[in-house]
Parts: structure tokens; sequence; C-alpha cells
């Protein structure tokens, strides 16, 4: 079973996050930072939380490690615009810390329900939070960025048949080139499995045909068996 998405519109989900108070982080911010990017994509990116660029732009990934972000994309063959691009958390916690777990279940509403609304065929986890996050709600055991990077986990999320991808977060990237060369390396991996499976959906067409023709010949065959059992059946 499919869940339902809590808002009936993108409006209105975009609406409540940038008015929200769920949480003590409303008071420290300037901007919400709902999402950003296409809303017809079957690719979504979810991050931790926004940094201060988000905070005072009201846009995920716009500072440094969005730019990072942005050319780790390119080097897999795919231009920001065609994604959708979210945190777990809608609002700067204060000196850039980790958000806590509070703030994480206060804002797992809109998360659930961009999910819900967007549909995704793979989500990208970029770092521990949001993986940890992502696959609490795939009711997966987490181990840590470090240990699951790099794989893609077939989840069932909110009902939906998700396929997951964990890989760390271009903020710890950075500065330092061997994270750097993990995170380019990891997003190839996306680019493996979309080739893969647009194969597997140009297949599936071909495959029906295939089945379809091999039925539609059994079929004959059978018919000419029966034609030929009667002639012979009534033989003189």
């Amino acid at each position: 079973m499919v869940f339902t998405s809590y808002y009936s519109s993108w409006d209105e989900l975009e609406r409540a996050i940038r008015n929200c108070t769920r949480c003590p982080l409303h008071s420290y911010r300037k901007n919400a930072v709902p999402g950003e990017g296409s809303k017809e994509s079957k690719i979504m990116f979810i991050g931790e939380a926004p940094g201060a660029t988000e905070d005072e732009m009201g846009r995920p990934f716009v500072g440094v490690a969005g730019k990072l972000l942005t050319l780790a994309l390119e080097s897999a063959g795919l231009k920001r615009e065609t994604v959708y691009i979210t945190n777990v958390v809608k609002c700067r916690p204060p000196q850039n810390r980790e958000p806590n777990d509070y703030e994480i279940e206060s804002c797992r509403i809109y998360l659930e329900s961009q999910i819900l609304l967007l549909r995704p065929k793979i989500i990208i986890t970029l770092g521990n939070i949001a993986g940890r996050t992502v696959f609490s709600l795939g009711k997966k055991p987490w181990s840590g960025v470090m240990r699951m990077r790099g794989r893609v986990y077939e989840l069932k999320i909110l009902g939906l048949d998700i396929r997951v991808l964990a890989t760390l977060h271009p903020a710890a990237a950075l500065y330092n080139p061997s994270l750097r060369d993990m995170l380019f390396n990891d997003l190839k991996k996306l680019k493996e499995l979309l080739e893969s499976m647009e194969k597997t959906l140009l297949e599936e067409p071909r495959q029906r045909v295939v089945e379809q023709a091999s039925v539609k010949d059994r079929e004959e065959k059978k018919s000419k068996r029966t034609i030929i059992d009667y002639i012979k059946r009534n033989s003189p």
C-alpha cells in the first residue's frame, strides 16, 4: 500500500514549510528551505540541513558544497535542474551543527510528503544524517555512511519501491581529495544505475512482444493440430 501525502500539492507543502514553527529552529532562521528542482524528476537528492548561504537565499545547496554537488552531478551526466534536491531538516541549525533527533522528527512530515508527491525511483542520500533518516523510513539498519556508501539498496519507503544510493555529503568532501573522489565515484554508479534502468524499461516492451508472439505461435500450432486430428478422425 502506498501512503498518501499529508499535503495535496507542492504549493501547500512549501507554504507549510516556509511558515513552520514545529521546532525551535524557526526562531533562528532567515528562510526555511523547502527544496528545489524538477518536480517531475524520478531522482531525489536528500542532504542534512541548510547552511548559512542556503538560509540567506532560501534555496538548497547553493553554497560552496552545492557547487561541488553540481560538479559531481555533471560528472554523472546529470544537470541540476533535472533532479529534485532537498534536506532532512528545512531550517539551518545554529552554528551549522548537526540537527538533533527532535528537529529531524519535527521535519519528518515534510520529507515524507516530498517523497510521496515526487514518487522517486531513486534517492541519493548525502551524508550520515540523510542516510540514517531515509534508511529508517525503509526499515533498514544504518551502520554509518562510510560502510553504506557506494552501493544501491532496494527499499520499500512509504509503500514505494525505491532504489537508494548512499554517499558522502559534499561539505565533507570539499577539502579532502580522497573523500571528493569517493563522492564522484559514487555518483558515477548513479549513472550506471540509470543506464541499467533505462535498458530494463526498453527491454520490457520487447519482452512482452516476444511473449505475445510465442503465445500466438503456440495457439496457431495447437489449432493446426486440432484440424489435422479432425481430418484424421473423419477420413474414410
